[in-house]
């Protein structure tokens, strides 16, 4: 079992996932890389428990703005799928909704909570202050030799399934996916 400052942490959430706790994987894809002037494109979210998948969240969002080529060449989100979407504001009210008081889990968790606090806030809303986890660090705590912690690498390393990579909703199972083998190693351990 690794011995390092990110363990405590990961033997806390096992007990609190042994112990039927909720948790909600989430993901996002914008614009650009900045909350503050960029926006969301797409969310997905996966609430799952021990006993596994309760329900799934997605949702094109019509961000009000042109998409930068740039943002389409990752994301593959063109502005024709999202020009009848709903927009933030009308979406974030059901997000907050669906993952209500579950632990969120993200692969690089700061960024996709940075944009959605961004854009709760920027739509007259309070914050998420709901625990956050992130398989990132949690990935890099369990399997420190790994050459890459990088999302699509560790689903190809682990036989995950990817699906569409750099969209929400699969991005957010293979998220869950990753935990939950993390979750596996460290209970083994």
């Amino acid at each position: 079992m690794p011995q390092n400052k990110h363990l405590k942490q990961v033997l806390e959430l096992l007990r609190l996932f042994e112990g039927g706790a909720i948790l909600a994987a989430i993901d996002t894809e914008t614009t650009g890389l900045n909350p503050a002037t960029d926006r969301l494109l797409e969310v997905g979210a996966v609430r799952f428990s021990k006993d596994g998948v309760i329900d799934t969240f997605n949702q094109l969002i019509n961000p009000g703005c042109s998409i930068p080529y740039n943002a389409t060449r990752i994301n593959h989100i063109t502005e024709d799928m999202v020009q009848d979407c709903p927009t933030e504001k009308e979406i974030l009210p059901d997000l907050v909704k669906f993952v209500s008081n579950s632990i969120l889990v993200a692969h690089n968790a700061n960024f996709d909570l940075k944009f959605i606090n961004t854009a709760l806030v920027r739509c007259g809303h309070k914050s998420l202050s709901n625990r956050v986890e992130d398989t990132v660090k949690i990935s890099r705590s369990i399997f420190p030799s790994l050459e890459s912690h990088r999302l699509q690498f560790l689903a190809q390393h682990f036989n995950i399934d990817p699906g569409n990579a750099h969209r929400a909703q699969d991005d957010a199972r293979v998220c869950m996916e990753l935990l939950l083998i993390c979750l596996q190693q460290v209970s083994e351990g």
